[in-house]
């Protein structure tokens, strides 16, 4: 398989279908919107640019399965995988703020081999292939060089519908913020993957996430120079729903904090 020419590919179709959503979002309206679950909000703009996704990578990779998120492919999991998430940050596109992204990633197993992040807001693409490095719009990125929490801004996402570990959560954000540049919440998991990719955050952290939010930006953190992992420190990180990821050298630090408050 030629990694390099399928991620090639990924690339234009991500694009094609982050201009498809860019146009759409003109003249959305919210009575366009559903909810497929407590804040789980979804629009006929997810479910038809997955359609375009799906049809445009089943024919670059025909013998590869589908997890989506809007479950608009019959084709069960394979060896290999395309992972979509069509429109991550739907909450953001609703309300019109400008974070929001295409997330495509392609698995070998539960490895993730090949993948890309378009930031439809900036017209920002992150892309990767397994041993070719990450890029942004063309030029080679590395996670920060940041050796102290002190000198990191940090990245998370809010629970917004498993609220069972909320205590826990709040007390790793009242450390964060007392001992780090500060914290941000962007709305788009794979965006914030995609920065800490290319150095703009120092680490990232978010539980109750699923595959498709992840997928893509796991390799762009790998590639890029970063490490990966789940709250145990361990490398369920692609389906277990909790994931952090940062540089070599504050890895540690951050899975300390998360260690002394979830179990």
């Amino acid at each position: 398989m030629n990694l390099e020419s399928i991620s090639a590919s990924i690339n234009s179709i991500v694009i094609e279908a982050g201009h498809y959503i860019r146009d759409q979002r003109k003249n959305f309206s919210y009575d366009k919107v559903s909810d497929k679950g407590l804040n789980q909000l979804v629009s006929y703009v997810d479910i038809e640019t997955e359609k375009m996704l799906v049809e445009k990578l089943s024919k670059l990779l025909p013998e590869a399965g589908f997890i989506t998120e809007e479950n608009t492919s019959d084709i069960g999991r394979l060896t290999y995988n395309w992972i979509i998430d069509p429109l991550d940050g739907t909450t953001n596109f609703i309300h019109n703020v400008p974070v929001y992204s295409v997330s495509v990633g392609l698995a070998h197993i539960q490895e993730i081999v090949a993948g890309a992040v378009y930031e439809i807001g900036r017209d920002e693409l992150f892309t990767a292939y397994k041993g070719g490095g990450t890029w942004m719009n063309g030029e080679r990125i590395q996670v920060s060089e940041a050796t102290a929490l002190k000198d990191a801004l940090m990245a998370t996402g809010f629970p917004y519908y498993d609220f069972e570990q909320m205590e826990e959560y709040l007390s790793v954000l009242r450390y964060l913020m007392q001992e780090t540049h500060g914290l941000r919440r962007m709305g788009s998991a794979a965006v914030d993957l995609a920065y800490v990719a290319c150095g703009r955050f120092e680490g990232f952290f978010e539980y109750g996430l699923n595959s498709w939010d992840v997928a893509a930006g796991i390799l762009l953190v790998k590639e890029a120079g970063g490490r990966i992992s789940d709250f145990k420190g361990k490398e369920d990180y692609l389906f277990g729903q909790s994931i952090v990821a940062s540089n070599e050298q504050l890895h540690q630090d951050i899975m300390s904090i998360i260690n002394k408050n979830f179990n």
